[in-house]
C-alpha cells in the first residue's frame, strides 16, 4: 500500500493509470471524537494521540479491495462548529464516515446534526453516498457513555452501517470499516438504473412493427400515482340484452 500524506494532485499515479474506481471519503464529527487519529491508523497503521483541530487536509492511498485496485481520497475534516460550511466536502464525497466517542455523550449527539445534513444532501437531487456512523474509542469501555444500542438505533433512523472500533489498538477493524465503505460505494456504482414500469395501449401505433395498424400495441410509461385516474366502465340490462357477451382482449380480438 503506498500512501502519499500531502493534498491531492491530479499527476497520475499507478491506480489511476490502470483505470482504478476512485473513492472519496470524508470522515465527519466534532472536535475531539477521533477523527484524525482513525485517519492515520488507516493509513499508516500507527497510532497518534494528538492533533491540531484546526488542521483539514486530504490524504490519497491506493488500497487492494478484494482483489481489486481502488485509489482511494480521504478527507480528514476539521469543523469548528458542526456543519455549517459543510458545502466543500459534500459536493466532493461519495462516501460519509460521521464519528463520535463512546466516552463522549456530547460528539455522539453531534452525530445527528452531520447525518441530517448529509441526508438532506442526497434528497436535494445529489446521488446517494453511502454512510457509516462509527463509535471510535472502545478501549475506553470503562468510561462509556454511549452505549452500542444507542449507536445502532441512531444508525437505523438514517439507514447507514454501523461499526465500533478503537483508533489506538485494532488496525484490521479500522481498515475494514474504510474497505467497507468501498464495496458500498461499488455496490452503488453498479446498481443498474431504476427502469419505469409500461403497459400497451391501443391509441398508437409503434414504429418498426409490422402488424396490421388495428392490432399494433403503443408502449407508454405507466402514469405516476399522482396524475393515473381509475376509468369504470358502466353497464345496463338493456344493454347485456341487446349484445351477446364478449370478451376484449385487445383491438381487433374477441373471443364469443
Amino acid at each position: 500500500m503506498s500512501v502519499m500524506f500531502a493534498k491531492v494532485r491530479s499527476a497520475g499515479t499507478a491506480a489511476e493509470r490502470s483505470g482504478a474506481l476512485e473513492v472519496n471519503i470524508a470522515v465527519l464529527g466534532v472536535t475531539g471524537s477521533g477523527k484524525s487519529a482513525l485517519t492515520v491508523k488507516f493509513l499508516t497503521k500507527r497510532f497518534i494521540g494528538e492533533y491540531d483541530p484546526s488542521l483539514e487536509d486530504t490524504y490519497s492511498s491506493e488500497e487492494t479491495v478484494d482483489q481489486q485496485p481502488v485509489l482511494l481520497k480521504v478527507m480528514d475534516t476539521a469543523d469548528q462548529d458542526g456543519p455549517v460550511n459543510c458545502g466543500r466536502y459534500l459536493c466532493w464525497a461519495n462516501a460519509f464516515i460521521v464519528v463520535y466517542g463512546i466516552d463522549s455523550r456530547p460528539s455522539f449527539e453531534g452525530c445527528e446534526s452531520y447525518l441530517e445534513v448529509v441526508c438532506l444532501n442526497a434528497k436535494a437531487g445529489q446521488p446517494e453516498a453511502p454512510v457509516v456512523l462509527l463509535g471510535n474509542k472502545v478501549d475506553m469501555e470503562r468510561h462509556r457513555q454511549v452505549s452500542k444500542a444507542e449507536g445502532l438505533s441512531l444508525a437505523s433512523r438514517f439507514s447507514c452501517l454501523f461499526f465500533e472500533v478503537s483508533a489506538c489498538l485494532d488496525f484490521a477493524s479500522v481498515q475494514h470499516v474504510f474497505h467497507e465503505v468501498v464495496r458500498e460505494v461499488r455496490r452503488e456504482a453498479e446498481r443498474p438504473p431504476a427502469v419505469r414500469p409500461l403497459f400497451i395501449s391501443e391509441d398508437k401505433p409503434v414504429a418498426g412493427l409490422s402488424v396490421p395498424p388495428q392490432l399494433t400495441p403503443c408502449i407508454r410509461e405507466l402514469p405516476t400515482p399522482t396524475t393515473a385516474k381509475l376509468v369504470t366502465v358502466k353497464s345496463s340490462r338493456a344493454q347485456s340484452k341487446r349484445r351477446a357477451p364478449t370478451l376484449t382482449l385487445l383491438k381487433g380480438f374477441k373471443i364469443f
